[in-house]
């Protein structure tokens, strides 16, 4: 058993806290805490090791037996070391005695709620994820780690257009030092390190009347917001995949043929715990995708340069699969089918009728949802206004839910259930009264701009027919 203890600013333990550290037979710390925290007869006193991932895990078997306190600040479970030791040693191991985080202090000295704040940790973190919460009379609190990071983060609120946004820098929260400084990103972008205490909080507010920003984590941002050189899904096929991705917080998606991103990107802006994997086979073009992905608040997107199939080898198995280019590959759609976790969702678009045709088919054999999409834009026509049509795309979503066995194990990360599933149906009312089985497996067919099938193997023209006769139509050839 490891038990943490939490440490005050000044070094202060509780009655309870200091019995234990009194009682250890060793001590894990940092430094600062060592020095703060009077050692007990005969006691061990260690420093964290070196790197800390790589060392920890050997340090703790060599420990294990003994009563071993480790020392952290304020709350350890607040971007501390009983985190980590959780992980490592799993909850029935570990136990944690809190002080006072520096997240309560800073909103003391603040005076914010909760309700009306966000913490963001940029502890071991690129500074880039703060322009995530970026939004007018946005409020946050950042955690850092080092004097550097408050220069780190006036630069990019200014180059975000957020010039004007008030940071207050408070050093040494809970200590006889505390300090407090304020000032705009502008000016604390000019502010040398050595004017900030090591151990501080950053308070940030966005000006209520902001003009610059791109905080909505509804999908669909302005294409604007990307930069492209034209292979990018834009705005309103992009909300579409995503709606019929469903973004969930934790959940990995695989971007396959990436292009810019923007699919990718967005999925991790729903929520700050998902991942995406955005597997790109040009170089300028993934490249792309990091810059995009930093400046839009999402800077732990992981891109892979590489041409799927093969790029897709060795990852996580995914919640869902974007597949935006590159369909028609041999074994690309395979692949993915084969990775999709169960109750995964796959979406692929397609422009070419090449594409068309192989979802088509998949669609016949599979199941899922089968949408043409449509979209159309003004733009001048001389002296007047007309509409521009964008390529037609073709877009099919599936869900994958595998048909229940009993006593079968369930599919561990990584190493995805080969047997593909199939989709169960619903069909809408006036289907079900026609006599059509509830039963069938398949999907609804969609064609938007607007032209609709309900049944998987209804052609367009004669759908209706087939449904009020209770028959499937002919097979679209």
């Amino acid at each position: 058993m490891v038990t943490v203890v939490g440490v005050d600013a000044d070094g202060t333990l509780d009655t309870t806290a200091a019995g234990l550290v009194r009682d250890a037979e060793v001590v894990l710390g940092g430094s600062r805490h060592l020095a703060l925290v009077p050692s007990g007869p005969d006691q061990e006193r260690l420093s964290w090791p070196s790197p800390l991932a790589s060392g920890l895990p050997p340090l703790l078997e060599r420990l294990h037996g003994r009563r071993v306190v480790a020392l952290a600040s304020g709350d350890p479970l607040v971007s501390g070391i009983g985190t980590t030791l959780v992980r490592l040693l799993g909850a029935d191991a570990v136990r944690v005695v809190p002080a006072i985080s520096s997240v309560a202090l800073a909103r003391a000295r603040m005076l914010w709620s909760a309700e009306e704040s966000v913490v963001v940790t940029l502890v071991g973190r690129h500074e880039a994820r703060l322009l995530r919460e970026v939004a007018p009379g946005r409020r946050m609190l950042l955690l850092t780690s080092g004097a550097e990071t408050p220069g780190i983060v006036a630069d990019l609120l200014d180059a975000a257009g957020q010039g004007h946004a008030a940071i207050t820098v408070l050093g040494d929260l809970g200590a006889p030092s505390e300090s407090r400084r304020a000032g705009t990103a502008r000016e604390w972008a000019a502010a040398p390190p050595s004017d900030v205490p090591p151990l501080h909080v950053l308070a940030v507010e966005i000006p209520e009347h902001t003009g610059e920003w791109r905080s909505a984590w509804v999908a669909g941002l302005s294409d604007d917001a990307f930069e492209h050189d034209g292979q990018l899904t834009k705005r309103d096929l992009r909300a579409s995949a995503l709606a019929r991705l469903g973004p969930a917080p934790g959940q990995l998606l695989w971007d396959v043929g990436a292009g810019a991103g923007s699919v990718g990107i967005e999925w991790m802006r729903a929520h700050p715990t998902c991942r995406t994997s955005a597997v790109e086979a040009d170089p300028e073009r993934a490249a792309r995708i990091t810059r995009n992905a930093t400046r839009l608040g999402v800077p732990d997107l992981q891109v892979l340069q590489g041409r799927a199939p093969d790029a897709l080898t060795g990852l996580d198995a995914p919640d869902a699969i974007f597949v935006g280019g590159g369909a028609t590959r041999p074994g690309v759609l395979d692949t993915c089918l084969t990775a999709l976790r169960p109750g995964g969702r796959l979406v692929v678009h397609g422009v070419t009728l090449e594409t068309e045709q192989l979802l088509a088919a998949a669609h016949r054999t599979h199941g899922g949802e089968l949408t043409r999409i449509a979209v159309e834009t003004t733009a001048p026509v001389g002296t007047f206004t007309g509409w521009t049509p964008a390529r037609t795309v073709t877009q099919w979503a599936l869900t994958r839910t595998p048909e229940p066995r009993r006593g079968r194990p369930e599919t561990r990360r990584g190493r995805p259930n080969s047997r593909r599933g199939r989709a169960v149906v619903t069909l809408p009312v006036n289907a079900q009264r026609a006599g059509l089985r509830t039963t069938r497996r398949g999907s609804r067919s969609r064609s938007r701009c607007v032209r609709r099938s309900n049944a998987p193997n209804a052609s367009r023209t004669e759908s209706g027919a087939a449904l009020r006769q209770g028959t499937p139509g002919p097979r679209p050839g």
